[in-house]
């Protein structure tokens, strides 16, 4: 958390936007080192397993945002909206290491890039929020790039491809209920509570499939646990300090850092139709992006 502070210092001397860039493209790589490694630790452990060590190891590193929640977080919490996101979080989470363990990591980022898709429909269904034509057209194409990559009656589609389509309208979901909680609860509960509820929810399962996991694992883990806090905060001040249009391209860059992490660590080649596909989300979400930053202004 040190050195976290100390880069924090010196690149404040920067514009915002640029200061948002680097934050952005550093938690995309962090982002993809963190899924090789739930790559790796999946081949040997249950994912659910993995999915539980994550976050109940993950809540050493949030005791950070434990020690911020004051007594009026405590009081105001609105704990069944609380354990309803963890509920359907935990849904999401668990798609998302099955899917990490069994299909390539360049699959996984394209397909979870359809999250903002999600978020939009989810948006105007739950929230009413207007979603003019323009909007509509972007979402049908961004769901067209899914298509595209997973090519139904053309492949036959993997199960870890069918729970990552499921994991990401289920975190786009969970977006929508943390958007509805900010309106009376600070950012600090909600990443505490959702730690908390994420990882009481996921270890039913995970005793179930239960392996002890040997010492380099265990290392593994705290590894995993490390990198994905790490990660969240470079997100999350990127985007404190910076206009989301011009986050949006350098989010995608995480598309080539798992695309040469798998190619280098798994030798795995990234299909034509995989990058095709990523094009056709990319540019859907880089315009709803763009248009939510216009309905702002």
């Amino acid at each position: 958390m040190l050195i976290f502070e100390k880069i924090r210092i010196k690149m404040a001397q920067l514009p915002p936007n640029i200061q948002g860039i680097i934050w952005m493209g550093l938690a995309g790589f962090i982002f993809a080192s963190f899924m090789a490694i739930v790559r790796h630790v999946g081949t040997s452990l249950n994912p659910v397993q993995v999915a539980f060590l994550r976050y109940s190891l993950g809540l050493v590193f949030m005791l950070p945002f434990f020690l911020q929640l004051t007594l009026v977080d405590i009081r105001s919490a609105r704990l069944s909206l609380h354990a309803t996101r963890g509920v359907i979080h935990s849904i999401g989470v668990m798609c998302w290491f099955y899917a990490m363990s069994r299909i390539p990591i360049a699959d996984v980022t394209a397909i979870g890039f359809t999250g903002p898709v999600f978020a939009t429909i989810g948006a105007a269904l739950f929230l009413s929020e207007k979603v003019r034509i323009r909007r509509i057209l972007a979402v049908l194409i961004g769901l067209l790039g899914a298509t595209i990559i997973l090519r139904p009656g053309f492949a036959e589609i993997e199960l870890g491809a069918l729970l990552m389509l499921v994991a990401a309208p289920v975190f786009a979901a969970s977006d929508l209920l943390s958007k509805v909680l900010t309106r009376k609860e600070s950012p600090p509960a909600l990443v505490a509570y959702l730690s908390v509820f994420v990882t009481l929810v996921i270890m039913v399962p995970a005793l179930y499939v239960w392996k002890w996991p040997t010492l380099n694992e265990w290392a593994w883990m705290f590894l995993t646990a490390g990198l994905a806090t790490i990660g969240h905060l470079c997100m999350i001040k990127g985007v404190k300090v910076a206009e989301l249009s011009a986050l949006q391209p350098i989010k995608f860059l995480q598309l080539f850092w798992a695309a040469l992490i798998g190619f280098f660590v798994f030798s795995e080649a990234p299909a034509i139709w995989t990058w095709l596909g990523s094009a056709v989300i990319i540019g859907s979400a880089t315009y709803i992006a763009h248009r939510e930053s216009v309905a702002k202004k």
